[in-house]
């Protein structure tokens, strides 16, 4: 049978399903519960750990309130596995599920899922990076544009408005990731316009040891030419950080990448990291799920929730607001 016929009599047969059971539009399931999916880009860098305890927070609130919500958390394991992210989703529709929290890894792949989840009346929030559709009905993520320009505008100050850079991008479909390329190599062309971009159209990869590969290439190829470097989330940095450590360069050439993890802090103190761009995961992951909820409820929701961008340098590394966007409350939350 042709795909699309099949896609299609699955989505009509969800829809009967859906009818049939009361869930979606803020119908509950069986128990009187609310069942969520959240579903992020991947499991396992720390980002996607933070983000799922905030969901939790989310969910004990409601509860001591009497809100009965069950949160089921599933995504892909590698950050490049579109057809597996669209997998979970389906999975989820056939399970009749209440409300959709997703963070889509590709913003035109991920598109046709929700379609499929809004004509089966399952509302979706999207979270951290954005869907090329208007099918979400909110989007809750940092505003990723303007965090690309704080690192524009510290390596652009680090270097005195003269140098070489070259960006090590993430991966291609990753809207919050290219909003953040956007910003980054807009602010410099516009406010530091005698540094030069000596490389912009590599990519990283899913993972740290893709991103360390292709950093690697990179500092082999332009290595003696660069004066700076940006990275724009958490494996990126991390291959990057590793790729000039490996080669005696960490702290020589100015560095300033996205997100957080222990040895990132520690590079920082080291000063081979100049600062990084820092969201907050565990609010949205925690804004995810109260937009869900609320709208489930019939409550007026916002149709975008920015959760925040600040820049950590050694300056104000070992400040109160820094420090608790650097150690989020993972352990009151996971296991």
């Amino acid at each position: 049978m042709n795909l699309h016929i099949q896609r299609g009599l699955m989505a009509l047969t969800l829809s009967l399903t859906m009818a049939a059971c009361g869930g979606g539009n803020g119908g509950t399931t069986a128990d009187g519960s609310l069942h969520l999916a959240v579903i992020p880009k991947g499991t396992t860098h720390e980002f996607w750990k933070s983000i799922h305890a905030g969901a939790i927070k989310a969910q004990r609130e409601y509860e001591a309130q009497g809100v009965a919500v069950r949160l089921t958390w599933k995504g892909p394991i590698r950050e490049d596995d579109r057809e597996q992210q669209i997998q979970v989703v389906e999975g989820f529709l056939s399970q009749g599920v209440n409300g959709i929290v997703l963070a889509p890894l590709d913003a035109s792949a991920l598109v046709r899922p929700v379609q499929e989840a809004k004509r089966a009346g399952i509302p979706t929030v999207v979270i951290d990076s954005a869907l090329a559709s208007g099918d979400a009905v909110s989007f809750v993520a940092t505003d990723n544009e303007k965090g690309g320009a704080l690192a524009a505008d510290r390596l652009g100050q680090l270097l005195q408005g003269k140098g070489r850079v070259l960006v090590l991008r993430y991966q291609e479909g990753s809207a919050s990731t290219e909003a953040r390329e956007k910003g980054f190599l807009d602010r410099l062309a516009s406010q530091y316009p005698d540094i030069q971009i000596v490389s912009a159209d590599q990519f990283a990869g899913p993972t740290r040891d893709t991103a360390k590969r292709a950093s690697e290439n990179l500092l082999n190829r332009f290595g003696g030419q660069v004066d700076g470097i940006f990275t724009p989330n958490e494996s990126s940095t991390a291959g990057m950080l590793l790729a000039l450590q490996d080669v005696g360069k960490a702290g020589q050439v100015r560095f300033v990448g996205f997100d957080s993890s222990e040895a990132f802090i520690t590079a920082i103190r080291n000063k081979q990291l100049d600062g990084v761009v820092l969201q907050n995961p565990f609010e949205m992951g925690y804004q995810g799920v109260r937009t869900m909820v609320a709208h489930l409820k019939g409550e007026a929701i916002q149709p975008r929730v920015d959760t925040g961008v600040t820049i950590v340098t050694p300056d104000n590394l070992d400040t109160d607001a820094s420090k608790a966007l650097l150690n989020p409350p993972l352990s009151q939350y996971l296991p």
